[in-house]
């Protein structure tokens, strides 16, 4: 196996290096900055040069971090590494690993669907293909996000005109920029941010993403009317005393978890956006085939309705690969 699971992450030997590894190790090639996948203790990071401003502020100035350019090979001892867009956040890449003419992908997360705030997903062709499985289930299809974006401005309009504050609820590090860039080509009026989010929009901006302007909510006047304004919130701000600032505000919340209505009536929220970062079934399946893999290998999520699917209709050699990779809240 070129790429095995040891008790501190997947390991290609021929290398010696781990992908996004959970316990320490002396090289680390990381495939987003998202925290499941890097964590501090590491030796050495190879990530992509977009990744590495994001990487920084999540593991502090002391991680010793090496950008990689898309696309450019490098030699990690007997192993050729190169990184290649997975279209999940700012930066996210899928790592390819070459060794004796046999070739494996590690795609970390990733998503299919346009998003003007990252890089697209590039297809890799490989002999074994190491797939995330967050939303295995054929229920979890994604509307186009142009459509959500219109019913987030509609939504945001119609508390304004009620008079309430619309307080959007979304992963702070990959989904909110995606939101603020979508809207951004619908209007132009400024959005209110929770500061858990102000560096990271800082840093997509930095990188040339555009987005609705945006001011801190901590920032703003004492006495400020939020009534007609959009706020973005992490989830886990709701029910906080940081929401005692808005009076009787309308809540949202944007989220593949939000393709299932029960959902959202069980989390409290008055209205739910399907947003994801990342592959629905349809697009998990689509990129599966055209790797042209023969091996895959299942992690995090619904590895179980992925693996069957794989080996009964597309009688591909498929099997579940456990890793503790979260699967986010806000997905």
């Amino acid at each position: 196996m070129l790429v095995q699971l040891t008790s501190a992450g997947l390991y290609c030997a021929a290398g010696d290096f781990h992908v996004d590894p959970w316990r320490p190790v002396p090289r680390a090639v990381i495939t987003h900055a998202h925290a499941d996948h890097a964590r501090s203790g590491m030796g050495v990071y190879y990530a992509t040069h977009d990744g590495l401003p994001l990487l920084r502020q999540r593991l502090g100035r002391q991680a010793q971090l090496r950008g990689v350019s898309y696309d450019q090979p490098f030699r990690l001892r007997g192993a050729r590494v190169s990184l290649h867009p997975a279209g999940h956040v700012l930066g996210s890449a899928q790592v390819r690993i070459e060794v004796n003419d046999e070739v494996w992908v590690v795609s970390g997360d990733y998503k299919r669907d346009p998003d003007s705030s990252c890089a697209p997903f590039q297809v890799v062709p490989c002999d074994t293909f190491i797939t995330e499985a967050t939303f295995a289930l054929p229920i979890y299809r994604w509307p186009p996000m142009h459509e959500v974006a219109r019913d987030m401005l509609h939504w945001w309009r119609r508390n304004a005109d009620a008079g309430k504050a619309s307080v959007l609820f979304c992963y702070s590090l990959g989904k909110a920029q995606r939101v603020l860039a979508e809207l951004s080509a619908l209007t132009s009026e400024p959005a209110y941010l929770h500061g858990a989010m102000v560096p990271l929009v800082d840093l997509y901006r930095r990188a040339g993403v555009s987005m609705l302007p945006t001011r801190a909510v901590s920032e703003a006047p004492r006495g400020t009317d939020f009534s007609r304004s959009l706020i973005l919130a992490p989830p886990a701000s709701a029910g906080s005393p940081w929401m005692r600032r808005f009076r009787h505000p309308a809540t949202g919340f944007a989220s593949g978890w939000m393709r299932i209505r029960g959902n959202r009536r069980r989390r409290g929220y008055d209205r739910g956006f399907v947003v994801s970062d990342h592959a629905d079934w349809p697009s998990l399946l689509r990129t599966i085939r055209e790797t042209g893999a023969q091996r895959v290998l299942a992690t995090h999520g619904r590895t179980d309705v992925l693996v069957r699917y794989l080996r009964e209709e597309l009688g591909l050699a498929a099997a579940p690969l456990a890793t503790p990779y979260g699967v986010e809240d806000g997905a």
